[in-house]
């Protein structure tokens, strides 16, 4: 897991170079108008051997875009769906921070109580106390696991394969802390595992369930699903994703549409891009969490980041970039975005947002380096194409 997580996270830092958003609600300052010859270069030349397929839908009242390009099967050569479902990876962590900020509204959690109050026994005995904020924010120090994590072939081999989230929490604490809780930031799935698993204990439901009641139907986002680890499908129309393999100097696609979506709280979701639209715009309005814990989506602590791969870029480089459950973009020029990026084999996704709502973007690429960035360079020209189509083309 926790090679995958530095993979991730070169992805998160290349695209926040190119991220550029307006700085607070309400603000006044110009958005570049959409340009539809930049916005559909920034996705040209697919399918080809780093991605098969794009999709990306910009909405808001700054400007309005929707594009697709390359293919959603390699067999019979169909276009990308701009409607296709896709799994979101880590933007299931932004559902996870809702769900518990909203327990936390209702006197159900206590943000400053220790994951070993709620739950006793599951953290090493030898472990600081760790409270809840620190896990939504990634200021916890708990380590990363190996479970779940390999090269190409592994995971063509082992893609319908899952551990419970207690096993993957099992796993990772067998490792020592990385830092004093509340010292440092680094971004870490374990985090949102024990997050899951809190939402169960405090609810006597299901996570998939209090994500259903909580979020899915208010909204209506009828393409969002939660399944069960040992359901590797992926509903509705959709983009195939690839895994490439390379043996004897020959490389293979393999199709890794069907995997097991054994990362659940952490990344384990469904979606497709109107209904990560309509949920980050429900989040900054405050439709979903109530304003008294809002603030804490858009408050990223001030300490320092413990790793080089993430919280690189701009005026902040090298400080803390997350929030609970969003990702803090700032360039060079002081301009802010607040979003989330998520990756699983043959996905790679991102939903960002200026505060004031005015420009929504929403991607999902199809990669087939298992996670390793390669795709990164199309990323960062789909958000620079969203928010400075000058970088874009400079």
């Amino acid at each position: 897991m926790r090679k995958h997580l530095a993979a991730i996270g070169t992805v998160l830092a290349l695209a926040s170079t190119a991220l550029a958003a307006t700085p607070a609600l309400g603000s006044t300052d110009p958005l570049p108008p959409l340009d539809p010859a930049v916005m559909q270069d920034a996705i040209a030349g697919l399918p080809n051997s780093i991605v098969t397929g794009a999709l990306v839908n910009v909405t808001g009242p700054g400007g309005q875009w929707s594009g697709t390009s390359g293919v959603r099967d390699i067999r019979t050569g169909k276009p990308v769906a701009a409607d296709g479902n896709f799994r979101v990876g880590s933007i299931s962590k932004v559902f996870t921070a809702v769900v518990t900020l909203q327990l936390a509204a209702e006197g159900r959690v206590d943000l400053d109580k220790s994951v070993q109050h709620y739950l006793p026994g599951l953290l090493s005995a030898s472990y600081p106390t760790i409270t809840i904020r620190q896990l939504l924010n990634h200021t916890s120090g708990l380590p990363g696991g190996d479970l779940g994590a390999g090269d190409a072939q592994w995971f063509v081999d082992h893609r319908l394969e899952s551990w419970t989230p207690r096993q993957i929490v099992a796993d990772a604490v067998t490792h020592p802390m990385e830092f004093a809780p509340g010292t440092l930031q680094d971004y870490n799935g374990t985090n949102y595992y024990i997050a899951g698993l809190l939402i169960e204990r405090i609810t006597g439901h299901s996570y998939a369930h209090e994500v259903e009641k909580r979020v899915i139907a208010p909204l209506s986002l009828r393409n969002t699903y939660v399944l069960d680890r040992h359901d590797p499908r992926l509903p509705g129309p959709h983009a195939h994703g690839y895994v490439a393999v390379t043996k004897d100097g020959t490389t293979t696609l393999h199709d890794v549409s069907e995997q097991s979506p054994f990362p659940w709280a952490e990344g384990g979701l469904i979606s497709n891009s109107a209904d990560l639209a309509r949920f980050i715009s429900a989040i900054f309005q405050g439709r979903l969490v109530p304003r008294s814990e809002l603030d804490e989506m858009f408050t990223v602590p001030k300490v320092k980041y413990a790793g080089t791969e993430n919280c690189n870029i701009g005026p902040e480089a090298g400080q803390a970039c997350y929030s609970a459950g969003l990702m803090k973009s700032t360039l060079p020029n002081g301009l802010t975005g607040w979003g989330k990026t998520g990756s699983r084999p043959g996905y790679t996704s991102g939903m960002f947002a200026t505060r004031d709502l005015r420009r929504v973007l929403v991607y999902s690429l199809n990669p087939t380096g298992n996670k390793d960035g390669a795709e990164a360079p199309y990323v960062m020209k789909v958000a620079a194409a969203t928010f400075d189509p000058d970088f874009a083309t400079g």
